[in-house]
């Protein structure tokens, strides 16, 4: 779709399970060939962060002699299991500190191809997930001309625990999950054109936590120049926890190791750290209520997010981008329609009006007017429905909106709204978190993801949203064909994107409910 490389224009696609090599900084890569696309899986872009580099910031990898094999998907950060995992196509991975690995593929191994590159930053909560996951394969955007590349980062403890407090060497280490992000994004500036890629032409892009990560990445000095694009899915710049709560999340967690200083819990096996998570996490999840109360934000019940800590992170990321931080990276930033719905089928919801007027009070100081504007906005739903549909613009629509107009004096920026339904475990899923994933990646025809899309998933959706994206990272408009015109947001109403069944621009759907919690 980018245009071909006169590079391989003559070039005779290689028989699948050729191997290739290129050279890189750290040392010679040898991928291989599948279905006309190379793939190099397993690049460590960063030293081992086990043993005494646990709770450092990444260093550079020490390279290697001669050509290292880049047949196989390596390990991947250490995280818990969880029933989300069969949701994102998830299978047995191996885990290990020495996590940050990432992979590319590409039909252009040609070092004066100049295709542009696409980054992908996974979600999972900043707990779980890897760039390695099936569902992220990147064979679908590399053959239309793009460089695509998946990361790992650092995840749950071992990439968000902020222990400066108690030990002032480790002032950061709270945002060590982010610093990993930008040292694979140096490693793709260094090298990316060894593959084909432009490293002046790179869109970050990423889910739930990787999106959150595209949003404050654009806030932080040190990802400055490191990359020019920027799309957001279901997250946003809202997702940094202050200094002081993240204290308060560090010593929580290490109570409940039973750790009793930073030193141990630099030594401990990485099993105790695991397990510590998981406790904190259960506790949170079964008490939802109890977590709004003390933290006054629903997004509490994940035990580790980045920092605003002022290092690297600013107090205030949304303000720093609405000045100006990621002048010229043109932005699209979106949700889904039903967000919350995948939330709920772990936690639940209220049953009636009553505990509904009572979870809404803990989010709002006025839980009938709240009540009321619900369901005129969503008229016969349920009160676990309703409840789905206010967190969902609370913690994913709002702050989306906001990041849209913060970068919108930019750059051209453009916002979504996906709300194809998955008829998936009986309905209940609907236009739920991560639902969009797989026509991104127009991979809907995957049997492994029927968990989450079902069987009939439309594939002219998926085409249209792939394709999109595509466009976007080639510094085209984002509608074209597929999609008509998408305007960029400017002063006054706000065109939206609709993917579904029927796509097209609406114009501030669903305003009263956004308008309220934008303060309009």
């Amino acid at each position: 779709m980018c245009g071909r490389s006169p590079t391989i224009a003559d070039m005779e696609t290689p028989a699948d399970g050729t191997t290739l090599t290129v050279p890189t900084i750290p040392g010679r890569l040898e991928g291989v060939w599948r279905g006309g696309i190379a793939r190099f899986a397993g690049i460590p872009f960063a030293a081992d962060t086990g043993g005494g580099n646990r709770f450092r910031p990444p260093l550079p990898h020490p390279g290697w002699s001669g050509v290292r094999a880049a047949h196989d998907l390596a390990a991947v950060s250490p995280q818990n299991t969880s029933i989300m995992d069969a949701l994102f196509g998830g299978e047995a991975e191996a885990q290990s500190e020495e996590c940050l690995h990432l992979n590319i593929w590409t039909a252009t191994p040609a070092s004066d191809a100049g295709r542009p590159v696409m980054v992908w930053i996974h979600g999972g909560g900043f707990e779980m997930g890897s760039g390695s996951s099936p569902l992220y394969d990147g064979a679908a955007f590399a053959s239309e001309g793009v460089v695509f590349v998946s990361i790992n980062y650092r995840l749950g403890s071992v990439g968000f625990l902020e222990l400066g407090h108690l030990d002032e060497s480790f002032a950061g280490s709270g945002n060590l999950g982010l610093l990993d992000q930008i040292a694979a994004l140096e490693w793709v500036r260094d090298n990316i054109a060894a593959f084909g890629g432009d490293p002046t032409n790179v869109t970050i892009f990423g889910e739930s936590a990787g999106a959150m990560s595209v949003s404050l990445l654009m806030s932080m000095p040190r990802a400055k120049g490191l990359f020019h694009r920027a799309i957001a899915q279901s997250g946003a710049a809202s997702a940094a926890r202050s200094l002081s709560q993240a204290q308060a999340d560090a010593d929580e967690f290490l109570a409940t190791a039973g750790i009793g200083s930073v030193q141990e819990a630099t030594e401990v096996g990485i099993e105790k750290l695991l397990a510590a998570h998981a406790s904190i996490s259960m506790s949170r999840m079964g008490d939802p209520e109890g977590i709004i109360r003390r933290t006054g934000n629903p997004l509490a019940f994940l035990a580790f997010r980045p920092v605003a800590d002022d290092r690297e992170v600013p107090i205030d990321p949304l303000a720093v981008i609405r000045d100006g931080s990621a002048a010229g990276v043109p932005l699209i930033c979106g949700t889904n329609a039903e967000e919350w719905r995948l939330f709920a089928l772990i936690a639940g919801g209220p049953q009636d009006d009553e505990a509904l007027r009572a979870r809404f009070a803990l989010i709002g100081d006025d839980p009938d007017h709240l009540l009321a504007l619900y369901r005129a906005e969503h008229p016969g739903l349920s009160a676990a429905v309703l409840e789905g549909a206010a967190l969902t613009d609370l913690v994913f629509r709002a702050p989306a909106s906001r990041l849209v107009d913060a970068q919108s004096a930019h750059a051209p920026t453009h916002q979504y709204l996906f709300s194809w339904a998955s008829p998936a475990w009986g309905g209940q899923i609907g236009a739920a978190h991560a639902v969009e994933i797989p026509f991104v990646f127009n991979a809907t025809r995957d049997p492994r993801l029927s968990v989450l899309i079902g069987t009939e998933a439309p594939e002219d959706l998926a085409v249209a949203m792939h394709r999109s994206w595509v466009r976007f990272a080639c510094g085209q408009d984002p509608g074209g064909a597929d999609l008509g015109e998408w305007p960029a947001r400017t002063e006054g109403p706000r065109p939206v994107m609709v993917f579904a069944e029927e796509r097209g621009v609406v114009v501030d759907p669903l305003a009263a409910t956004l308008n309220h919690w934008l303060g309009h």
